[in-house]
């Protein structure tokens, strides 16, 4: 099984950065379609951002322009640049594989700050 942890979260003022990294046990990056999701307190867990093993990458309307996926040259790493943050940004941030179908991480805190 694929175990997945993220990092990089925590508490920023509005308008505010963070990059959040999601490392894997498997060297996944390389050939797999991977995702960003968040989930917000009482709502269901939504898709941030996607990239393809190829780059190409997705956004939600909602982080479009703010957020970048990315993965390192490595391909043993992938991020999620947000800038711009905004209150409604807050959740906890996880990553996946674009279908979810690895184990779900434990995710990490993204608190905007008003």
């Amino acid at each position: 099984q694929v175990r997945l942890v993220e990092s990089g979260g925590g508490l920023v003022q509005t308008g505010g950065s963070l990059r959040l990294s999601c490392a894997a046990s498997a060297s996944i990056f390389a050939v797999m379609h991977m995702a960003w999701y968040r989930q917000a307190p009482g709502q269901e867990r939504e898709l941030v951002a996607s990239i393809t093993s190829g780059g190409s990458t997705n956004y939600a309307d909602s982080v479009k322009d703010r957020f970048t996926i990315s993965t390192d040259n490595a391909k043993t790493t992938m991020y999620l640049q947000m800038n711009s943050l905004k209150p409604e940004d807050t959740a906890v941030y996880f990553c996946n594989r674009r279908t979810g179908s690895y184990p779900w991480g434990q995710g990490t805190q993204v608190t905007v700050s008003s």
